[in-house]
């Protein structure tokens, strides 16, 4: 019997024109501002979708994965975006096995997605 195992990836699009547009907008310490609030409060969302999820909270959880998505769009995060949407739109079915593999997919792309914008802060904008 041969075993197959998955390699789960979380490949992520930033529109890097939206982050240059803050920056240019805001100036750099005005923008570097405002991504870090942004990340640091999609990252508590993040967890707060993953415990209500946990926790059979579907109401709560559509509110949190719905609140993510101008938050990410806001900073260039558009698949976080997207994924978050299916989120939101998944937990109000009642097919429980798409909403904990999309939630599972938004843990992946939304750390992912944390990370590169990170990344590119550290890099010149």
């Amino acid at each position: 019997m041969v075993v197959a195992k998955l390699r789960l990836e979380g490949n992520v699009h930033l529109d890097r024109e939206r982050l240059d547009q803050l920056y240019a907008q805001l100036g750099p310490t005005g923008a570097e501002g405002v991504v870090n609030r942004a990340m640091e409060e999609l990252a508590v969302r993040l967890a707060k979708v993953e415990s209500c999820h946990r926790k059979g909270q579907l109401e709560e959880l559509q509110r949190a994965a719905r609140s993510m998505i101008a938050i990410s769009e806001q900073i260039g995060m558009v698949t976080f975006a997207q994924v978050a949407a299916s989120v939101s739109a998944l937990a109000v079915t009642d097919d429980g096995t798409a909403l904990a593999a999309t939630v599972e997919r938004l843990m992946r792309i939304g750390e992912n997605s944390l990370l590169a914008v990170w990344d590119l802060q550290g890099a010149s904008i």
